[in-house]
Parts: structure tokens; sequence; C-alpha cells
């Protein structure tokens, strides 16, 4: 009876798959905003200096100089650390938050834990420049320049954080009220089929988009001559055989026909081999150009929909 009650209650379809084997994950981001709006004096110095009507033009100064080699590796482990919470990762119908597996948690934390200790590095070596950038951005901006705008440090401006939250139904609420908690049950249960749906989107997008690359580059020519291509256009099909295998839910067997037809071609190949052999290059881009059409058709027959967000900002892209 027991074993008869556990495969009843055992994950059937995609989203329930998903549910089961998932947890919400949501990073978050303090950055300090490098702009600030013209106060209304200076906005109105504007609007004359261009003969302009004021609710026309809006103007902001900038504050540091984001081109510096220091700014660039704090953005640039930002940029980072979004990759690898995406790459991690699947769609959720809640902005900010992501769906991960579970068994990849506390890996997922470890890498994260990392990643914040390298951006706490790279912004003491920017705060270390703090007076340097204010005196550059003083000369920079004349007369816009106000000290005020400038913190003293910038050490807790610039900060990431991650949790884990719940996406299931209160579970007080199936005693203290059982229709409201079904309700929540229910809506639970639909994002989550929606959750399937962006994941299954997201990876027939990739990969066409990546497909629709490498076809053009082995097709065709410039000047009399083989388009060139770089190692990464095979590298980063490879890449995304990988991540499908890890949290594609299985929800499309029309996509995984194609994701393993595009990895069987892709087989043994090396990206040197493509730049030297005519004719492998044209047999894969054959092959390639067959799994193209027949993702052009699944991003054809993707119904369209409208999904319904609650109020509220995304809080990485």
């Amino acid at each position: 009876m027991i074993a008869e009650a556990q495969l009843s209650t055992a994950p059937t379809s995609p989203a329930q798959v998903l549910q089961a084997t998932s947890a919400a994950v949501r990073v978050s981001f303090t950055w300090f905003g490098v702009r600030k709006t013209l106060t209304p004096t200076q906005q109105a110095q504007a609007t004359e200096t261009f003969g302009a009507e004021g609710h026309y033009l809006s103007a902001s100064k900038k504050l540091l100089d984001t081109a510096l080699p220091t700014f660039r590796a704090v953005t640039s482990i930002r940029n980072r650390i979004v990759s690898y919470w995406r790459g991690m990762s699947l769609p959720y119908p809640e902005p900010g938050i992501r769906l991960i597996r579970q068994d990849r948690v506390e890996t997922f934390h470890e890498k994260m834990t990392e990643l914040r200790r390298e951006l706490a590095e790279a912004v003491g070596e920017l705060d270390r420049q703090l007076p340097l950038l204010r005196r550059a951005a003083q000369q920079r901006l004349g007369s816009l320049f106000d000290p005020a705008d400038y913190p003293t440090s910038l050490a807790d401006l610039f900060a990431v954080e991650w949790d884990f939250p719940s996406v299931e139904p209160p579970e007080y609420l199936m005693q203290l009220n059982p229709a409201l908690y079904e309700q929540e049950r229910r809506r639970i249960v639909a994002r989550f089929e929606e959750a399937v749906r962006l994941a299954e989107q997201a990876f027939i997008e990739e990969l066409s988009r990546l497909v629709s690359h490498l076809v053009d580059r082995l097709s065709g020519d410039e000047d009399g001559r083989p388009k060139t291509f770089r190692d990464s256009s095979v590298g980063n099909l490879r890449q995304f055989f990988e991540q499908f295998r890890s949290l594609s839910v299985r929800s499309n067997p029309q996509l995984d026909e194609l994701v393993a037809t595009a990895q069987r071609a892709l087989r043994g190949v090396q990206p040197q081999e493509l730049r030297d052999v005519a004719a492998l290059r044209q047999q894969l881009a054959s092959r390639l150009s067959q799994v193209k059409a027949g993702l052009d058709e699944l991003l054809v027959d993707q119904p369209r929909r409208r999904i319904i967000r609650p109020h509220g900002r995304e809080a990485a892209a």
C-alpha cells in the first residue's frame, strides 16, 4: 500500500517534475548609481542654452568615469554573477526569481560566495581610487560638480545577495482556510507549467541562435574565401548541449530530437578541421541547416502568451 501511495504521488508531468526537483533562487544587487539628474536650476540653464522647453528635455551628469579599468573590473564581476545565475537555472514567471536544481543549491551557494568575495576585492580597489575619481569628476563636470554627490566610501555601495524564497503555498493555510490553500496551490501549479513553457522557449531560441550563426559561418564565402569563424562558435554549442542535458525537463520530444541531431552532427568535429576540410564544412552546414529548419517550425508554433506578473521589479537582469 505504501508503494502504491508513493507511486500515485510521483511526479508525472514536466511541470510536476520541475516543481519536485527545483528550488527558487533570487539574486539582487546593491549598486551605486553613477548618473544623477540635474537640479531644476541646472536643467533650466540647459534648456535656455538649447532654446528648448523644459518638459521636453531631461539631463543628467555622470559622477564617475565608468571606462576606468577599476570600475570595469567591478561591472565585469557583476556580469559574471548574472551569467552564472542564469546558466545554472531556468526561468520562472515571477520577477527576479529563477529555478535551480535542488542538488545544485550547495554548489551555487559556494560559487556565489566566491564571486561575492571577488566583488568585494574589486570594490575595495575602486574605493581606494575614490579621491582620484572625485578630482577627475570635478575637472570634467565643472560647475555641475557637487561634493555632496559622492560618498565617503564605496565599500558598502556595491554588493550582491541571494536567497531561496518559497514558491509553495504556505502550509498553515491548509488548516486556516482550505479553500484559499487550494487556490494558492493551483496558482503555483500554473506557474510551474508556465515555467516549463518559458524554459522550452528559451532553449529553442538559444539553440536557433547558435545554430544559425554557425551555419552562416560555414556556408558561402567572403571575397571568394570561406567565411572565418571562431572556435567559440562550436564551443558555445557544446556548452548549450551540456546545459540542456543538465536543466531540461524533457517537455518537448521534437526539441529533444533536434538537440540530439545537432549533437551527433558535431560529435568529434574540431574547429580547425572545419577550416581545413571544405567537404566537412559543407556536410556539417547541411546537417545543421536541417536542425535550423526544425527549430524555425518550433518557433512559429510557439503560442503567444501574456504573462501576468505581480507588481515589483526584477532584482537582477
